[in-house]
């Protein structure tokens, strides 16, 4: 009986498998399926960003890999025709490298002239005083840029003493090495040796002349500035501030000195209120309250920052909104802000100044970084000569709509040796270089449209290449697009005044636009090298601190 029992039951098991498979065959006619099935995953927002993020992480990192890559492993490029015409590039600032960047070089031979052999990314360049960031991160071999063009470019490490626009000509000083150039345009006076720690005479012909050899820190006849003050515009200018500053601290701490003389060592005065002025103090600030305080405890409390500005407020080129904020963060951190103060005379050991009042002060010191406006070098002033009919401009070089040199058909001139309406700022001379890359390639499709036009026999092929040519020799002029203005105001804050389109702006400081401040010039940076040599130097001295040895 327990037999058929056990029986009965597997038939009843086997007869209801398959009334479920025959219920779900009734139900799904057309389709053969157990009778339970996988309910289906719903996309939630969640689920889409994760998505996203590790799509976008991917994508990033495989764009970086193959940047660095192409920057590795540069093309084979060809060689200099003779045929093409030569564009000569005087400096290697931002005017400059961004026309050399952007330059077809398929259409001319190029050449750069320039006493230092890289480009300096200069709004990073008050974090390299203290530390936050190396030096050699914020600097891009110009050979680096000049390597990846089609066709081979020239640098030439030589400073342009002079230029002779009838001739077009240029003559220069080669120092501590004389460059070996294969080519025709290029004669030396200068036997096949090398030349080693002197001055060797070189000329240089070209067919267009770019001038970008930038300016200089203006002193406005105040004497004792260029002996006992330290400007912020170059490397070594960087490099000494930091030396400097080490100086004043390793002394301030040696055994028996007087309180006087401590308190001078550690009072820390820097003469200017626009962006690099304040993003110097503010960095000075952050290594003073951030590495000071750890590594010289006994001194931390007796560093005083000074900022001197002459005018009635810092950063006059921002809103009223900003700078009471940029203000009131200073008043926060004890950095003084002297407005309406002149500096008259600086001594060795102290400045004069004359206080709003009319008063004169002398106020002792220990660093002085002086940081305020631009002149015009000794090439711009020396050229301007050459043209003293259009050149009457006192700040720099009068250009046209187009940046052609007034006066001139062949040389062009960007950045701030050139006295425009525009502030001399990088973002107006990087816009300048780009522009100026364009105009020259459309000067090259013209010339080739007018050589075809005159070989031209059909009607109809000439008719075509007459509306091109029409087209081609509709040049427009320069426009400046303003993006807006950044600054650094120390302890994790920013300042930024952005442009929103005709008649609109955004004003706003904080910490949240200090994560923005950075994420702007991390994707300004040149080449993806800056970008991950400067993201380490932060995360490092977020770790590690920074350093505080002196070189």
């Amino acid at each position: 009986m327990q037999s058929v029992s056990r029986a009965l039951r597997g038939t009843g098991n086997r007869l209801s498998r398959a009334s479920s498979t025959r219920f779900v065959a009734h139900k799904h006619l057309y389709t053969t399926e157990s009778a339970t099935t996988t309910p289906t995953k719903k996309l939630t927002k969640w689920t889409v960003l994760k998505t996203s993020a590790k799509v976008s992480l991917v994508a990033g990192m495989t764009y970086g890999c193959y940047e660095m890559y192409v920057q590795r492993h540069p093309l084979v490029q060809a060689e200099t025709d003779p045929e093409k015409k030569t564009i000569v590039i005087l400096g290697s600032g931002w005017a400059s490298t961004s026309f050399l960047k952007d330059i077809d070089t398929d259409h001319y031979n190029v050449v750069v002239v320039s006493p230092r052999n890289y480009f300096l990314f200069t709004p990073l360049l008050p974090e390299t005083t203290v530390g936050t960031i190396d030096v050699r991160s914020v600097i891009e071999p110009t050979r680096f840029i000049a390597r990846h063009k089609s066709r081979s470019v020239k640098v030439i490490e030589a400073e342009c003493t002079q230029i002779d626009p009838e001739n077009k000509v240029t003559h220069g000083l080669l120092g501590r090495y004389l460059w070996k150039i294969l080519d025709s345009l290029i004669t030396t006076y200068l036997d096949n040796s090398d030349v080693k720690e002197e001055h060797a005479v070189s000329t240089l012909c070209y067919d267009y002349l770019i001038v970008g050899v930038g300016a200089m820190s203006a002193t406005f006849g105040v004497k004792g500035v260029e002996e006992y003050g330290c400007f912020l515009k170059e490397v070594w200018d960087a490099q000494k501030i930091r030396t400097k500053l080490m100086n004043c601290i390793e002394t301030a701490a040696f055994p028996d000195q007087t309180p006087e003389e401590i308190d001078r060592l550690l009072h820390m005065v820097v003469v200017g209120g626009g962006p690099t002025g304040i993003e110097y103090a503010a960095e000075l600030h952050d290594f003073l309250v951030d590495d000071l305080t750890s590594w010289y405890p006994e001194l931390a409390g007796k560093v005083k920052i000074t900022l001197i500005e002459a005018l009635p407020n810092v950063l006059p080129a921002f809103s009223k909104k900003l700078i009471d904020y940029t203000e009131s963060t200073f008043k926060e951190q004890n950095i003084s802000i002297c407005t309406k103060t002149m500096v008259k005379e600086v001594h060795e050991k102290e400045i004069e100044v004359k206080r709003p009042d009319g008063t004169v002060d002398n106020i002792p010191y220990g660093l002085l970084v002086w940081a305020t406006g631009n002149t015009s070098r000794p090439l711009v002033r020396d050229l301007m000569q050459k043209f003293p009919e259009t050149q009457q401009a006192r700040r720099g070089l009068a250009v046209d709509e187009w940046l052609r040199l007034d006066g001139s058909e062949d040389i062009y001139a960007l950045g701030d040796a050139t006295a425009t309406r525009y502030a001399p700022t990088a973002q107006v001379a990087a816009q300048q270089g780009k522009y100026l890359a364009r105009l020259f390639k459309q000067l090259a499709v013209r010339e080739n449209l007018e050589i075809e036009l005159m070989n031209a026999s059909d009607e109809e092929e000439v008719a075509k290449k007459e509306r091109k040519l029409r087209k081609v020799k509709d040049v427009k002029p320069f426009q400046y697009s303003h993006q807006g203005s950044l600054c650094y105001i120390g302890s994790d804050k920013a300042v930024a005044d952005l442009s929103l389109g005709p008649g609109g702006s955004l004003a706003s400081g904080g910490v949240v636009t200090f994560a923005f401040w950075r994420s702007v010039y991390i994707s300004s940076l040149f080449s993806t090298r800056n970008r991950a040599l400067v993201i380490t130097d932060w995360l490092k001295k977020t770790a590690l601190g920074r350093d505080i040895s002196r070189e």
